[in-house]
Formats: structure tokens, sequence, C-alpha cells
């Protein structure tokens, strides 16, 4: 169960189905959305699974749902579930609550019969779905959780989902610590990092950069992959690159689409940084993977956004230290899980602007200092993070 599939920033999940596929599982993708993006990462092709899409909304393929309505109407599990359904939609009058059900009687009405076991990617909207078809169906169904869907759904939904589901994996020791205290069983809660797959971010060798800022023809190039959302923090950014000095030469260069890029170029043209910045928006993880080859410093200056979304543990961050790129973050959730500060990069609080500034012009002009973060971040990164032991776990615990 995904919210929607193909996604260019979710290769964490492409990465995962595809490493359950070559343990032997058989996997149906179902998304909640139809696809947006037309272009696809070389991992989504090598993908066997087929795919399945529910209605995005209900009233544009009434028939469909309302079939699905008449012949799930009978199950044995649906009127407990309509009643479970009903309480729900009293705490969350919402259409997207009223669509979660109606995509879950489709998604019953139309599983084949050979599937065993549901299972969800993001603890708030592919949960809830999961959770009604589950229930309907007489199915075991289980959830990876991962950031926003953790830390902006509502309290009373998490318990609930955590109390009818076998197991939940999440990616973050803050998540971990967080979720067991909303569940009546701690120990269906696991840890299990993403990860990265090495092959697909091989060792580039060493760095030789030197660029310290000083040369106005060889400006340092700093990174940011990351969605131009508020949890991101990139306004902070902007300011704090808008009061290095002026002898300090540099280039930033952002990937990623949200609906605050427009707003994030307004204010880079009123601080008098466009003619040094260049915004890709969206790219292939073989673009990116360039970009991080090609840059000396990655910044991410994540911090919780006024509805308390915020980062888990980035996989943007493990594949910058993948490359020997050293990193500067902030010090919230799963971050320094990853990042120990001053040993394998460094890590500020997050909305300092002064901090960040700092620890920018620091390793902008420190090119040793900026080498040394970025082998130790190299290693621990290759040491602890690799995917393999995260979905061997999962292998194991879903039936094939």
């Amino acid at each position: 169960m995904l919210k929607g599939y193909p996604r260019l920033s979710e290769t964490f999940i492409a990465q995962e189905l595809l490493g359950l596929e070559q343990r032997g599982h058989r996997l149906l993708f179902v998304s909640l959305r139809y696809p947006t993006e037309a272009r696809r990462h070389p991992v989504h092709d090598e993908i066997a699974a087929p795919l399945a899409y529910l209605p995005e909304y209900l009233h544009r393929e009434p028939l469909r749902v309302l079939g699905a309505w008449w012949r799930v109407r009978r199950r044995a599990g649906y009127r407990a579930t309509l009643r479970a359904w009903l309480r729900d939609l009293r705490r969350d009058p919402s259409r997207n609550r009223a669509r979660r059900f109606g995509q879950a009687l489709v998604l019953v009405d139309e599983l084949p019969s050979s599937v065993t076991w549901l299972y969800a990617h993001f603890l708030h909207t592919p949960a809830s779905v999961a959770r009604y078809a589950a229930a309907i169906g007489g199915l075991p169904w289980s959830c990876s959780a991962h950031a926003k869907d953790v830390w902006t759904s509502p309290v009373w939904d998490i318990a609930e989902k955590l109390r009818d589901c076998r197991w939940l994996v999440t990616c973050t020791q803050a998540n971990v610590r967080y979720l067991r205290g909303l569940s009546n069983d701690p120990r269906r809660i696991e840890l299990v990092y993403h990860g990265l797959d090495f092959r697909r971010f091989p060792d580039p060798g060493a760095r030789r950069g030197t660029r310290d800022g000083s040369d106005p023809e060889n400006p340092a190039i700093l990174l940011t992959v990351g969605r131009a959302v508020a949890k991101k923090g990139l306004d902070d950014l902007l300011h704090a690159l808008a009061e290095l000095p002026a002898d300090c030469h540099w280039r930033w260069h952002h990937v990623g689409h949200g609906e605050q890029l427009s707003a994030l170029q307004h204010l880079a043209g009123r601080l008098g940084l466009s003619d040094r910045l260049h915004w890709h928006g969206a790219l292939t993880q073989t673009r990116v993977l360039s970009l991080y080859r090609e840059a000396d410093l990655f910044v991410l200056p994540s911090r919780i956004a006024p509805d308390g979304d915020r980062d888990g543990l980035p996989n943007v961050l493990l594949e910058a230290q993948s490359q020997r790129l050293a990193c500067i973050a902030t010090d919230i959730s799963g971050i320094p899980e990853l990042i120990e500060s001053g040993a394998t990069g460094i890590l500020v609080a997050p909305q300092d602007r002064d901090a960040l500034r700092a620890a920018v012009l620091q390793l902008i002009t420190d090119a040793a200092l900026r080498g040394r973060l970025a082998w130790q971040g190299f290693e621990r990164v290759r040491q602890r993070f690799p995917h393999n032991r995260g979905i061997d776990l999962l292998a194991q615990r879903l039936p094939r």
C-alpha cells in the first residue's frame, strides 16, 4: 500500500520493495493516487511486481466504488469496520477520511485471492486504507512509518492503528520512542533504518577538492537535495548565505520541487543571491549522484514545521556521505543518529541562522576539515547503514 507510485522522492521505498522481490516475495503494489511524475529512477524499472491504482477521488469513478460496496457489504467484517470508520469520521469529519473507506471497499473487492498480507508504507492515509481493508477482508496487516505521517497524525488515530496492526517498523530511534509511548504493546514497534544500496552509490574514490572560497573563478559548490517545504528550512539557509562575507565565493545548487519553491526564489532575489543559485527541480537518481560528486559541501537545515511535520533521518544525508561529501544539518529527529557533530559532520540548532552561517563559512574556508568530516561520515554510513540489514528483517516478518 503506497500513497503514490512511482515517486522520484521515495527511492528508499522502491529500494526496499526490490529487495523483498529479490528475496522471493511476490508483491502487488497498490497506490492511492494515479501517477503524477513521468520520470522514473532506474530502480523502478528493475521491479517486476504488478501495480494497481485505487480511485483517487470517489466521485470520479462512482460505479467502481458503488459496485465494490454492493459486493463487499456482506463480508463478515463489513459491519464492524463500518462502525469503526463512523467513529473515526466523527473525530475526523473530512473528505479524506471518507475517501479512505471508499478506497478500502474497492481494494477488498478487487484484491486477488492469493494476497495473504497487507503492508502499508506511511502511517497516515495508506495505513488507514490498509486497516479498513484488512478488517473487512479478514487479513493481517503491518506498516512502515517514516516522518510526516508519524508527527502530523492525530494521537488517537496512531494509537488505534498500533493496536490493530501486527507490527510496525520505523526509520529512526526518535520515532520508535514516540510510537512505543502510544502503543499498548511496544514490542510490536521496531527500528529499521532505510540504509543505502551501495551498488547504486559506489565509493567515488578520494576527493581532492581544495576550493576554499577565495577564488571567484573557482567558487565552493554547496548542495541541498530536498523538497521546498517548511520542514526543510531552506529560507533559513538563504538568510545564512546572504550573511556570508563578500570575499567568500560560493555557488548553491538545490534539487527538488515543492509548494514553497516560488516563494524561496523570490526571497533569494530580495536577498541579492539569485546569480549564485541554481534551482534544478526534481532530478533522477543518476543526475543527483553526479551533483553529490561535484559538490564540496552538503547543507540540510531541517526544522519542525508549524504543523508538527519534520524530517526523520533524511536519506539524502546518507547519500551525500556515501559520496564522501561533508554535511551540515540540524540536531532534530533521527539526524543525530547518523551525524555526530564535529566527528562525522556538523550539527546546528534548527532555525539558528547565525550558527548555520558560521558552520557553512567554516567548512567552505577549511578544506582540510571538510575532508576529514567527509571521510569519517563516509566510514560511518558504510558501516552502520547498509540497506540489506533492514530488508532482511522485513523479509523474515512478511510471509512469502
